[in-house]
């Protein structure tokens, strides 16, 4: 028999002196409540045989037990077969170290037998510990017990209210046993206890634990993911009422959000108009007129709708070329805006890094668009982007490119403020350039007027709608755009966490701070509050434009302003995927996930004299169209046109030229490289957006965007 089947139960003396006869062990003789003999069970969990002898430290020398410790296991082992208890005295009592206080034998039932110990109950599985070994010095000491100390998986006791105690005459509630008190599966987290308030403001003194005693500081984590965060994911960002929730790490759309702080572009609605300007000046920048109304090639509607939703379309003589879609957040665009980021992974591989600017989807910064200062970066010229960014580093950047599907916003620390005239490029004093678009004539008057007021620190770039602009008006151009520059650079030294800092106007006041001049004959607005805003920017920034702002009644015209334009229609085939040439011709127009693919057809064109001609005029009127399109519905990337083969030479260049010409009328930068013998066409344009088509539409959930459905039935007839 082993030595974990004997009896805790160990009298001091012999059970001779005594007269009482000795209990059988539970291996032998002794019987349970129904009569049946126990089964000696065998102590699990316990270390080093938890109540079990141990050898005295005098019996043993060098390691080796002596002859008098062999006779007396001999005779203990002899009398536990007989079951009988073994017989011990004062000496071996001297010689042992410890016996199990009386609390901890087993019961015995009333016939006389051991009621064996549930080794499954906490206390018996538990074993041995360092505690026990503390508490039994301690109290041989005597000593109070030491405190509980918290265990890994305790609860944190609730804090004591004034509305936890018992009311009078209610009975003392009872604790739990000291089983219970350890969390079990399937039990759910307690609810966070709220300090109270005490009248003057301060939490009360469970707050901190004890009264007086000051709060501890929260240690920072390093390295964590999500744990910790404030509003902008800095990683020790104080818990703010914007805080992401517990347990949400990722970030959401609110985070943002325009807060009160954020500058916002100075559209410069309360100055005066300039004074400088006479009559022949404004008679040159009101432009041309046809029967006393002004004419221009385009033309803007801008269509309310009640939930919000604003479109914009423009017009080139009858023909939509553009088409835009506010929502009511303002949220579809985030072009042009500055934000404080924050850096979180700098990739050398990639020659790229993540920034946080507290949008749903990290930006993207690529190492050609990093500010840095040569004398401070090791390197020399181009120094690798892990020598100019660190994880954790606190960066201005402003988006050039706007998230499209799973990529995020493509950022840049090349800051550019955008005025009505102007672009001021603050720390790039070398920035120096005039739009293209403008005559010689105009181009040179400007670089006189611009040398006299070019800032020392800031670069500058004249656009297109400074055409006759006086030197009053690009002063204030210049001085406004200053201006928001030092706001800016102010809010981010103060800023902490990544936020914000500047945002761009609605997309109606932007739309025409950059496109409106006198190339267009009118803005018609449905809307009567938008149509007195944008009046009032026209009248300070272009007073001459004033009165082709107009607003357009719905109820006195008889017809919604989009059908009064024929807008609608065309915005319903811009939608479709074949476009229909005014000969007979079409487009099919594809799009994959590396780039789009323009198929030109004769379709229902059969000419009249030959082949050639046919095919000549048939992609004649495909270029024209193919650049309309590209404009209207947004196609962004790599394009590819397959034109119709033409075997004359002179031919396939007439076609190239018509085709740049009408790109060169998209603001969009756009490169098209010259036609091969295939009649292929490829080139690019940049991508701004997600698209016309993708903004009116979303993915099959049947089909999830491959246009079919696989018939399964087929295929589970092959298995």
């Amino acid at each position: 028999m082993s030595d974990d089947t004997i009896p805790e139960a160990v009298t001091a003396s012999n059970p001779a002196d005594t007269g009482t006869s000795p209990a059988p062990a539970p291996g032998e003789g002794a019987l349970g409540a129904d009569g049946q003999p126990l089964r000696p069970r065998r102590r699990r969990g316990s270390r080093g045989g938890r109540n079990r002898r141990r050898k005295p430290a005098s019996a043993t020398t060098n390691g080796a037990a002596t002859d008098d410790d062999t006779d007396v296991d001999d005779d203990a082992g002899a009398d536990l077969e007989a079951g009988l208890e073994p017989e011990v005295d004062d000496a071996d009592l001297a010689d042992i170290d410890e016996i199990d206080e009386p609390d901890e034998i087993d019961e015995i039932d009333e016939t006389g037998a051991f009621v064996a110990e549930d080794y499954t109950d906490e206390a018996a599985d538990r074993g041995l510990t360092t505690d026990d070994v503390a508490d039994v010095a301690r109290e041989e000491a005597g000593l109070a017990p030491a405190p509980s100390s918290p265990q890994v998986g305790d609860r944190r006791p609730p804090a004591a209210t004034p509305s936890d105690e018992p009311p009078t005459g209610a009975p003392p509630a009872v604790a739990p046993p000291a089983g219970d008190a350890r969390p079990r599966v399937g039990d759910t987290r307690p609810a966070p206890v709220t300090p109270r308030t005490e009248p003057n403001g301060s939490a009360g003194a469970e707050s901190n634990g004890a009264a007086g005693e000051p709060e501890k500081k929260r240690r920072r984590r390093r390295g964590g993911r999500g744990r910790g965060r404030g509003i902008a994911g800095t990683g020790n960002g104080p818990a703010t009422a914007d805080a992401t929730p517990a347990g949400g790490g990722a970030k959401t759309a609110d985070r943002g959000r325009p807060g009160d702080d954020v500058i916002r572009a100075d559209l410069g609605m309360g100055e005066l108009p300039a004074t400088d300007l006479d009559d022949d000046a404004l008679e040159r920048r009101r432009g041309r007129t046809r029967k006393g109304r002004p004419s221009g090639r385009y033309l803007m509607c801008v269509h309310v709708l009640e939930g919000g939703h604003t479109h914009i379309a423009v017009l080139e003589g009858r023909n939509l070329v553009e088409h835009s879609l506010a929502t009511p957040t303002g949220n579809e665009s985030i072009d042009g805006n500055i934000y404080l980021g924050r850096v979180q992974n700098v990739l050398p591989g990639m020659e790229a890094a993540f920034v946080d600017i507290g949008t749903p989807k990290n930006g993207v910064l690529y190492r050609g668009d990093v500010a840095f200062d040569p004398s401070d970066v090791e390197g020399g010229g181009k120094p690798k982007i892990e020598r100019m960014l660190k994880n954790g580093q606190s960066v201005v950047v402003q988006v050039t490119k706007n998230p499209i599907a799973h990529k995020g916003a493509r950022l840049t620390q090349e800051v550019s403020l955008a005025g009505r005239f102007l672009v001021m490029v603050p720390g790039e004093p070398e920035t120096y350039g005039i739009s293209k678009r403008l005559p010689d004539d105009e181009r040179r008057r400007l670089r006189r007027v611009l040398d006299v007021l070019r800032p020392a620190d800031a670069g500058l770039i004249v656009r297109t709608a400074a055409e006759g602009a006086t030197r009053e008006e690009l002063e204030r151009d210049v001085a406004r755009l200053r201006s928001q520059w030092d706001q800016i650079s102010a809010l981010a030294a103060k800023s902490k966490s990544a936020k914000l800092l500047y945002q761009e106007p609605d997309l109606v006041l932007r739309l025409i701070r950059e496109e409106f001049t006198k190339e267009y004959r009118g803005i018609v607005i449905d809307d009567r509050a938008l149509y007195e805003e944008t009046k009032g920017y026209v009248e300070a920034i272009a007073p001459e434009l004033a009165d082709r702002v107009e607003f357009y009644d719905t109820e006195e015209e008889g017809l919604p302003i989009f059908e009064r334009f024929h807008i609608y229609e065309q915005l319903m085939k811009a939608l479709d995927r074949k476009v229909w040439l005014p000969s007979g011709g079409s487009l099919v127009i594809e799009r994959t996930e590396a780039l789009t693919v323009i198929d030109v057809n004769t379709g229902k064109n059969v000419g009249r004299t030959n082949l050639e001609e046919t095919v000549y005029r048939n992609n004649l009127e495909a270029a024209e169209e193919v650049a309309r399109q590209l404009r209207l519905r947004d196609i962004g990337g790599i394009i590819v046109i397959d034109f119709i083969d033409m075997e004359i030479r002179a031919n396939r260049e007439d076609v190239m030229r018509v085709f740049r010409d009408a790109l060169g009328r998209d603001k969009t930068r756009t490169q098209a490289f010259e036609m091969s013998e295939l009649g292929l066409v490829e080139m690019t344009r940049k991508r701004i957006s997600e698209g016309l088509v993708e903004s009116f539409s979303e993915t099959c959930p049947s089909c999830h965007g491959r246009g079919f459905l696989l018939d399964e039935s087929l295929l589970r007839s092959i298995d």
